[in-house]
């Protein structure tokens, strides 16, 4: 193998949760008279820390968040995931095939990654190698997280891919000096050019891709 850890992202990476997370936000801020819809949810806040969203959504208001509404939110799309988030097309048979260390590294809370694989049966894969910027109080676009992960797998960022479907993940992943492959199911990415930036568009690419 080219690479002796793979470091994943979770939404939008091994979880479709992305739109699930949209269109509650998007319910959210329409009843605080804030309209916005999905697609412009995805195209902004998408690998964005949630307290970046909120400090969007209180400027746009001119004032503050209720104090349960990240609260609120999480409950609403735990509730939501539960019955309808899937894994990523092709993610179940890659990690099967896959013969090297990986791991997981979000924006989210842990207990956010933790339902969620749980909810895809994807936990039993990731037990014990979940990371969180909450964590270390440091969010994407910052290295932070993948450095994080890399050091607590016993890689070197050279050593490690990572797999990114944001703005926010890349620029992050190649900021720390990774090497990073980007998931791109909806060719969002198409124009993009980067050096150290490997584009795909289906899991079933990856293996061969890092091997």
């Amino acid at each position: 193998m080219k690479y002796k850890c793979i470091i994943f992202d979770c939404d939008g990476v091994l979880v479709d949760s992305e739109l699930i997370s949209a269109k509650v936000l998007v319910t959210m801020a329409n009843e605080m008279g804030l309209p916005m819809d999905v697609a412009f949810v995805l195209k902004n806040f998408m690998g964005k820390s949630f307290y970046d969203i909120m400090d969007y959504l209180e400027k746009k208001l001119n004032s503050p968040l209720p104090v349960t509404f990240e609260s609120e939110f999480r409950s609403m799309t735990f509730k939501a995931f539960q019955s309808d988030l899937k894994p990523i097309e092709g993610i179940p048979n890659l990690l099967k095939q896959l013969k090297i260390p990986f791991c997981v590294a979000s924006s989210g809370p842990l207990e956010k990654i933790r339902h969620n694989l749980t909810a895809t049966g994807l936990i039993d894969k990731f037990q014990n190698r979940m990371f969180s910027c909450y964590e270390i109080q440091s969010w994407k676009p910052s290295p932070d997280i993948y450095l994080h992960a890399a050091s607590c797998m016993g890689f070197s960022p050279k050593d490690c891919a990572v797999i990114e479907d944001s703005d926010s993940g890349i620029q992050a992943a190649i900021s720390g000096g990774f090497d990073v492959f980007i998931y791109d199911s909806n060719q969002n990415h198409r124009s993009r050019q980067l050096k150290n930036g490997v584009i795909f568009n289906h899991m079933n690419e990856l293996l061969s891709l890092v091997s």
